[in-house]
């Protein structure tokens, strides 16, 4: 009994812990001086105090699991185990979801400003930027052309092709979907959005970004390639506790 009641405790405890680190995930840092305006830095410490309640309220609804998995009842134990590996599987993005957000329609500008050029080619340095902003101002989940946007996914230039993971970006058009927490958020990301400096990273780069009104309901798909760790492995127990 003993050693099942540990098993349960360290498994929930290193789910708890990845959790979080998912929580606590970052965006990259522009390494540009810092020239928002006083509106802009207050806008920006707004939306990391919401972060940090989010963060909160995250700690606290893993502190409750863990009280559970400490109770007598073994079959609460069990019942809080399948819970927290569905939800689990949804952070990481295992699952399809769907939810209130907005729909970026990435597309080339005028043909006629082309003036017989190529068409233009996505830099992944500028659609990196734009998933670190979306992050910034609400983003809970993106789709970039059908495939899922992960914490582990890298967007790379591979032989003069944009890669998302292993997804190729190719043609244009391509949307990015983006699910957020409310309808709230996601109307507050869309006003953030029809002024975002990034369009204009896109537009140098020949392109334009198309943001639909908020929508009600979106559905993204679910990450469907396998997922790595390193510099993991299993513990074995040793003894009674």
């Amino acid at each position: 009994m003993a050693n099942k009641t540990t098993l349960y405790f360290t498994l929930i405890t290193f789910i708890v812990g990845f959790m979080v680190a998912v929580q606590f995930n970052t965006v990259q840092k522009p390494n540009n001086r810092d020239a928002r305006d006083a509106w802009e830095l207050r806008e920006a410490i707004n939306n990391e105090m919401d972060m940090q309640a989010k963060l909160l309220d995250e700690i606290r609804l893993q502190d409750k699991k863990i009280h559970d998995y400490s109770s007598e009842l073994q079959d609460n134990k069990e019942d809080v185990l399948k819970q927290t590996i569905l939800e689990l599987k949804k952070e990481a993005g295992l699952t399809k979801i769907d939810g209130p957000g907005i729909i970026l329609t990435v597309d080339t500008i005028d043909e006629s400003m082309l003036l017989g050029q190529p068409p233009p080619q996505t830099s992944p340095i500028v659609l990196q930027r734009l998933i670190n902003e979306l992050n910034m101002y609400g983003a809970k989940a993106i789709a970039i052309d059908g495939e899922r946007y992960i914490n582990t996914t890298v967007i790379r230039d591979i032989n003069g092709e944009t890669k998302v993971g292993t997804h190729s970006i190719n043609d244009l058009p391509f949307q990015i979907l983006v699910l957020t927490d409310s309808s709230e958020v996601a109307e507050k990301l869309y006003n953030h959005m029809q002024i975002s400096p990034v369009l204009d990273d896109f537009f140098i780069d020949d392109l334009q970004i198309d943001v639909s009104d908020p929508k009600v309901s979106i559905e993204l798909p679910a990450y469907v390639n396998p997922i790595t760790t390193k510099n993991m492995e299993s513990v074995e127990e040793k003894g009674d506790v």
